[in-house]
């Protein structure tokens, strides 16, 4: 034999039995970073107030058959508010061939960053209290067969209740922040 056609055989070997190793493996585990826009409201003493908002975060989670669970930091920035949220989700993925549409849900907090507000009379810089935050999320998936590397495109909506007290009042401001953001995650 020739060392063309034993290289040849141990090429196809060795693929044929790494694709049988991999076709067995139920959870694929990842980590991943999204960027968005939208924007975020503030209800406070029956007014709201709306600014437009960017989001940066990171994800590590583990893609199952049926659904998706992962962890999640936000960070979110508007013009005059900064936070950051840790959140919890769960997606239920709806089954498809290439572009896989999902459907989730998370719970977390909202912590740390401040809000500087100079509007209707109320002025003073505060900082953001630690609190609890519930999330929506509706998307899709575009698969990357050839790559370990799969993008979500997806709208969701966060709310978080009391998330800062103006002073000398009782005003405890709830958080409405909704985007579109797009995320990239890697496959192990």
């Amino acid at each position: 034999m020739k060392i063309k056609s034993i290289s040849l055989i141990t090429l196809i070997s060795t693929l044929t039995i790494a694709s049988a190793a991999n076709a067995g493996v139920v959870a694929d585990f990842y980590i991943g970073g999204m960027a968005g826009v939208g924007g975020m409201t503030s209800f406070a003493d029956h007014r709201n107030e709306t600014d437009s908002s960017a989001v940066f975060g990171g994800i590590v989670g583990m893609d199952l058959p049926i659904f998706r669970v992962e962890a999640e930091y936000d960070y979110f920035k508007t013009s005059d508010l900064d936070t950051n949220a840790a959140m919890a989700n769960l997606y239920a993925k709806i089954p498809s061939t290439v572009i896989l549409p999902y459907i989730g849900g998370g719970i977390g907090m909202v912590f740390g960053g401040d809000v500087d507000i100079n509007k209707n009379g109320t002025e003073g810089k505060y900082n953001i209290d630690s609190t609890v935050a519930y999330q929506a999320m509706l998307g899709a998936t575009i698969d990357v067969l050839t790559l370990p590397i799969k993008f979500d495109v997806e709208g969701r909506v966060l709310y978080a209740p009391d998330i800062y007290t103006v002073t000398g009042t009782d005003i405890k401001p709830d958080m409405l922040q909704y985007n579109v953001r797009a995320k990239v995650r890697y496959i192990f």
